[in-house]
Formats: C-alpha cells, sequence, structure tokens
C-alpha cells in the first residue's frame, strides 16, 4: 500500500467518524450509509479499510462493547451490497437499497445481542428500535436521493486527482 492509498484511507474513515458524531443529538439520522456507498463505488475494494479504520476510531472513542461487534460486520455488508450492484445507476434505485438498509439496521444489530443474550434479548432489542430503524430508512432514502451524485462526482475527482501521477 502506498503512502497516499493509507492518507486517503485515514481522512476518509475521519470523515464517516467527524460526520457521525456531529449527527449524533438526531436520533438514526446519519451519513454514513450514504458514504459507504458513495466510497464503495469510487474507491472499491479500499472502502473495507476505510471500515475497518472507522470500526476502531469508534470503539476508541465509545468503547468495545457488544454494541461495537455490528460495526465489523454492518457496514461491510452495505459495502459488499454496493459493490455487487456498482453497475446500477438509478438514484432511486439507491436510494431504495440504503433506504431498505436503513430499516433494516436494527434487526442486522440485533445479532450480537442475540447471540450474548439469547434470541428473546436479540428480539426484544430489535422490536425496541423499530421507530428509530424507520426514521433510519426514511432519512437513508432522502440523503441519498439529494447527495448521491454530487458526492460521487466530487469524490470521482479527488480520486482522479489523488492517482494521477
Amino acid at each position: 500500500m502506498k503512502v497516499k492509498d493509507i492518507t486517503l484511507i485515514g481522512l476518509l474513515a475521519a470523515v464517516l467518524l467527524i460526520l457521525q458524531v456531529a449527527l449524533g443529538p438526531f436520533p438514526n439520522i446519519e451519513v454514513v450509509s450514504l458514504l459507504v456507498i458513495v466510497y464503495a463505488m469510487v474507491f472499491g475494494k479500499r472502502v473495507f479499510y476505510i471500515l475497518a479504520v472507522f470500526a476502531v476510531l469508534e470503539g476508541l472513542i465509545y468503547g468495545f462493547g457488544i454494541w461495537w461487534i455490528m460495526y465489523l460486520y454492518v457496514w461491510p455488508l452495505l459495502a459488499v451490497i454496493t459493490l455487487l450492484l456498482n453497475k446500477a445507476e438509478s438514484v432511486w434505485i439507491w436510494a431504495v437499497i440504503s433506504g431498505g438498509f436503513g430499516l433494516a439496521f436494527g434487526a442486522l444489530c440485533a445479532i450480537p445481542y442475540a447471540v450474548g443474550g439469547g434470541l428473546a434479548a436479540g428480539i426484544s432489542w430489535w422490536i425496541s428500535g423499530i421507530p428509530f430503524d424507520v426514521i433510519h430508512g426514511v432519512s437513508n432514502f432522502i440523503l441519498v436521493l439529494i447527495l448521491l451524485k454530487p458526492l460521487k462526482k466530487l469524490l470521482g475527482r479527488l480520486k482522479v486527482q489523488i492517482y494521477r501521477g
């Protein structure tokens, strides 16, 4: 890996963290999903390095509790979905994917609680968060509709400038 790759990975992970913390007061309104999609579209498999750094930073700030385990698979899952469907060009398709991901987020995040505390614990954790999942899904849908194309274009330009020479 080159120095410019390491720098880019650190910078993009920091952007994820800063924006997540900045939007923390607004329950389940976040840009991480949008940025994971854009990062995967523009930077391909490098997105997994970005997500690894992001997950470690989250753990260092908030602690490595059971909640943190989900960061090891939830965001990479969205990146994999994006890489598999990267040929889709309609912003509406990506809005539906991101919105669906937001709706499913609580169920995906309940897995460590189900493993650690039993199936009933996982299900109750998921059900109690359904109103937040609805907010998450709707906000993801809207954010992708508005910001996907401009962010993809901006980061595409950044990539060209970084890897030009």
